[in-house]
């Protein structure tokens, strides 16, 4: 897999959107009868122009938007390929295994998404097919295992091999490796030109305000982020637990965030990271 640089990610957004255009006057008919052709092919040439346009909008999509992200961010020609495969042909070939949309979610594609045409066409196919793809983890905590409609760590684990088409791919359990360890593998990660999405409790990470241990008595996994850039790690103080200081950049809800936070909430609201790089 190529690491790209700043020219050569213009080049393969050019190339996308040349894609585009030739979608757009494709007259191969649509298997997905209620979607707006014209609407999608505006839609992806906004996300290639921009991946923040990304956006799992009121869907339970944040596992699969973050890994959306990163496809239309370092594999814009690829991510135009998925969405006319997906739209002419009902499926498309990952790195290896074949992802169908099924006949029942096409036909139901309509109404009121609560999100745009774009996106649900990737993010509500491999939510839908998630099941068969991949078994689940045996290894995997068990507060993972039990929680439902959570995406769980394995599904990202294979959506970075299938979909992005990382090699060497793993999960980081935070109560093995320590949440600053994994924080600062993960930054090692995306500055050789990796990816990293983080599993964290989002009231308590993401909030205006960090909640004091009183007010969010019991946190839980509950969203998916992709760390981006500015990773900064301040040791504490020897002796006094919790007292370093972290802060990073992150891609969620369509738009870039920064978290700035202690040591201690960090550790509380982070579970783990899927980390995917090249070799």
């Amino acid at each position: 897999m190529t690491i790209h640089t700043a020219s050569s990610n213009s080049a393969s957004r050019q190339e996308a959107l040349a894609a585009i255009a030739a979608f757009g006057q494709s007259t191969v008919p649509s298997l997905w009868p209620h979607l707006d052709k014209q609407k999608l092919v505006a839609e992806m040439r906004s996300r290639v122009n921009d991946p923040f346009k990304v956006n799992q909008g009121k869907q339970p999509f944040c596992g699969p938007a973050s890994i959306l992200f990163e496809l239309v961010r370092k594999q814009p020609l690829r991510y135009v390929q998925i969405c006319r495969d997906l739209f002419e042909q009902g499926g498309f070939q990952a790195k290896t295994k074949q992802i169908n949309a099924s006949t029942r979610l096409r036909q139901e594609s309509k109404g009121d998404l609560q999100m745009g045409q774009a996106d649900w066409l990737v993010l509500a196919t491999l939510r839908d097919a998630e099941n068969l793809l991949f078994p689940v983890d045996p290894d995997a905590p068990e507060i993972m295992r039990n929680l439902s409609g959570m995406t769980k760590s394995w599904e990202m684990k294979g959506w970075v091999r299938e979909i992005l088409g990382y090699k060497r791919v793993k999960y980081d359990h935070t109560y093995l490796l320590g949440d600053v360890g994994a924080l600062r593998n993960a930054a090692q990660v995306i500055e050789t030109g990796g990816v990293a999405f983080m599993l964290v409790t989002a009231d308590g990470l993401l909030g205006q305000a960090t909640p004091r241990k009183e007010e969010l008595p019991v946190a839980l996994p509950n969203h998916w982020i992709t760390l981006i850039s500015n990773v900064a790690i301040q040791k504490g103080t020897f002796g006094r637990h919790d007292s370093g200081h972290v802060s990073f950049d992150v891609f969620t809800w369509a738009k870039k965030m920064h978290v700035d936070t202690g040591e201690g909430p960090f550790e509380r609201f982070l579970w783990g990271i899927v980390t995917g790089q090249a070799t």
